[in-house]
């Protein structure tokens, strides 16, 4: 049998994901790519945590359920899963999700997290997410703290853009990287940490990114995802199949379901591979950036002075499909203490805030992005 080891790194924090299955290491390969620094290593040099051991494995999910099932245990909603966790003496949690077969046993004081399952593909999902929230867990003990922002670096400039779902963030990002030779660092969310010298310094957090099918078509991106999946590619499994259907025929209409907009799901690497982008991976914050989309709307600048709210800090209610059942962050809260938050709120209201308007002729928008950007 032969062991394979991905380690990932951002800033000071790492995590390495161990496994007997190929599938599962490469999926963190592609999945953190050169955002978090993905790469393999020897297992045999992998002795200091966190260490996610993560194997297609029934026999040790079946052992693991029903050391749960037979303990006192309590109930979570986990990665939108039904989840049972029982909690020892010693600090030791394990977790099981029925539904998608996969256990849990993690060891909090050594950093080992052990993730068994049926599936390749579910093994492979939560390898990732634990990975992830180990490096959170790191990162927000070393005081940083989690933007609700998407981001591009230009030179030596970071632009943050800041906004609701629905504002722009995502298409001014994607816009500025695709039209105007941005660097994407984040769709999303990003860490961020202020310093001594009063910088703020901003790292990407990988993730799948929700791209809305009329974006990609204004970006001429939509081809290119079309081609690549009649091709026998794939995007995020956990893209809607009516998505990929839309995507597959060349239908341009926008996809809803109950009120909410069904989008593609890109995975990180993808941004490179499949869209010629480039991806920064740190950053120090130069401009924030407001949007707002309006339909027919010429692109403008607003006389307003935006600020930032509590809403643009992931904390709370905003993470509560992955609450921490298993230990991780260790003490600090989903999106970091409160003094972090409140000294990297400070030094961004000092930086240079632009609100604007974009319509959805995306010609317009691009080179109003341009101007904005070199100016």
């Amino acid at each position: 049998m032969s062991i394979t080891a991905t380690r990932i790194a951002a800033a000071p924090a790492a995590a390495t994901i161990i496994s007997a299955d190929r599938t599962v290491t490469d999926w963190a390969a592609r999945y953190f790519g050169p955002w978090w620094g993905a790469t393999s290593v020897d297992p045999a040099t992998v002795c200091a945590g966190p260490v996610i051991a993560a194997d297609i494995d029934l026999d040790a999910y079946i052992r693991l359920e029903e050391h749960v099932r037979t303990r006192p245990h309590t109930s979570h909603i986990y990665a939108k899963a039904p989840t049972l966790v029982a909690n020892a003496d010693d600090g030791t949690v394990t977790a099981v999700a029925p539904g998608q077969q996969l256990a849990y046993l993690s060891e909090p004081a050594t950093g080992r997290i052990k993730v068994a399952g049926a599936d390749p593909l579910q093994v492979s999902l939560a390898a990732v997410r634990i990975a992830r929230d180990a490096v959170r867990g790191q990162l927000l003990r070393d005081g940083w703290t989690v933007l609700h922002a998407s981001a591009v670096v230009m030179g030596d400039r970071t632009w943050l853009a800041f906004g609701g779902k629905g504002s722009g963030k995502t298409t001014t990002a994607l816009t500025l990287a695709t039209r105007c030779g941005a660097h994407l660092l984040a769709n999303d969310r990003v860490f961020a940490r202020a310093d001594a010298f009063g910088n703020v310094t901003v790292l990407p957090w990988p993730a799948a990114a929700a791209v809305g099918l009329g974006l990609l078509d204004s970006l001429g991106l939509y081809e290119k995802v079309t081609a690549r999946l009649n091709a026998g590619e794939s995007l995020h499994p956990t893209q809607d199949e009516r998505v990929t259907s839309a995507l597959r025929t060349g239908n341009l209409s926008p996809l809803w379901d109950g009120g909410k907009e069904l989008k593609a799901q890109v995975f990180p690497d993808q941004f490179e591979s499949w869209f010629g982008l480039t991806l920064a991976t740190e950053g120090l914050a130069t401009n924030l950036l407001f949007p707002q989309i309006s339909a027919g709307a010429e692109p403008s600048l607003h006389d307003t002075s935006p600020s930032l709210g509590d809403s643009d800090f992931m904390q709370g209610a905003t993470e509560d499909r992955y609450p921490d059942i298993l230990g991780l962050a260790r003490g600090v809260t989903a999106g970091g203490n409160a003094d972090a938050r409140d000294h990297v709120r400070g030094l961004l209201r000092l930086l240079p805030h632009h609100a604007f308007t974009l319509g959805h002729d995306h010609a317009r928008a691009a080179a109003f992005l341009a101007k904005l950007a070199a100016a």
